[in-house]
């Protein structure tokens, strides 16, 4: 495909898709792309999303998992955890850009603070969180999106940061280094918070600290070795859901619009990765049941990724 062919296979997609590219990519009117956005709840994905949703204002009638997830032993050996929950399917919605006004209307939050515990602990109500960093990060995020209180939620992770400047989901069972991926998923969340509220000077301080831990490694490699931090670095997927790459840590900076010349690498990295015919394959599928597909299988063009890619390059190049 020649770049004009990408952008026109690109428009060809979901509303939750289309929207972005007319914004970011073709700098397109508001009055355009808003009214692409605004069609998100009424048809495709996200119209089919929220049909799911359950009269108590859960999915799949679970907070992280679905309901009777645990009662079954058969599924501690699953491959992969269900997508299909309430923290996953909010977290969709929202990154995919959707107005939160029909889950408003339908008192999401307050029916959500009344029914859904975690299932950690059923002690826990849903928007107090509960131990790990990635799931208080999507909670953090989705809380402030339907405007709930979470604000103690972004205190938790002031108070949880590690002595490195990160975050580990593994914190309770004793870890005291941090995690790239809980790390990236925690400052996701801290900038929508600072975004949102304004901040504070601790939470302002702990995204620095954390942004600095994963520069300190170029995106990329681990200070001890030099190595790569993973296989997953260089290989980017749609839904990414908690996996760290250098793709999405690229798009934390762009959001925070914060550029540094320790970003090349990872820079060169999306690079590379192009295909010949200007888009990115999807490199790996995350195993899970799922409501239905959004993306293509391992080894295809990825409209997803290849919006992701070419948006985050035109930030770079621009800078």
């Amino acid at each position: 495909m020649s770049p004009t062919d990408v952008i026109s296979w690109l428009l060809d997609s979901d509303p939750a898709l289309r929207w972005q590219v007319e914004r970011d990519l073709l700098d397109a009117p508001p009055s355009q792309w808003e009214a692409t956005r605004a069609r998100i709840p009424v048809e495709g994905f996200g119209a089919a999303l929220l049909a799911k949703q359950d009269p108590d204002g859960q999915w799949a009638g679970g907070a992280f998992f679905p309901a009777g997830f645990f009662d079954d032993p058969a599924n501690q050996n699953l491959p992969g955890q269900p997508w299909t929950a309430t923290t996953w399917t909010l977290t969709t919605l929202r990154e995919w850009g959707m107005d939160p006004a029909p889950l408003i209307e339908r008192g999401t939050a307050e029916l959500l603070a009344e029914n859904s515990h975690w299932e950690y602990d059923r002690s826990l109500p849903y928007w107090a969180g509960e131990v790990d960093c990635c799931i208080n990060a999507m909670t953090l995020a989705n809380g402030l999106w339907l405007g709930a209180d979470v604000e103690p939620l972004a205190t938790w992770f002031v108070e949880h940061r590690m002595e490195d400047g990160g975050w580990n989901c593994e914190w309770e069972s004793g870890s005291v280094r941090s995690s790239v991926h809980s790390t990236l998923n925690s400052l996701r969340a801290l900038l929508i918070h600072e975004q949102t509220t304004g901040g504070t000077k601790a939470t302002r301080a702990a995204r620095a600290s954390g942004e600095e831990y994963l520069l300190e490694r170029h995106l990329a490699w681990r200070l001890s070795t030099q190595e790569l931090l993973g296989p997953w670095v260089d290989h980017f997927l749609y839904p990414p859901r908690h996996i760290y790459s250098a793709l999405r840590a690229l798009e934390h900076f762009r959001l925070a619009g914060r550029r540094d010349p320790r970003m090349e690498e990872a820079v060169s990295m999306v690079r590379e990765a192009q295909q010949s015919d200007g888009t990115w394959l999807q490199q790996k599928v995350l195993p899970g049941e799922v409501w239905f597909d959004v993306d293509v299988p391992e080894g295809e063009p990825s409209k997803w990724i290849t919006l992701e890619a070419l948006r985050v390059l035109r930030w770079w190049n621009e800078g």
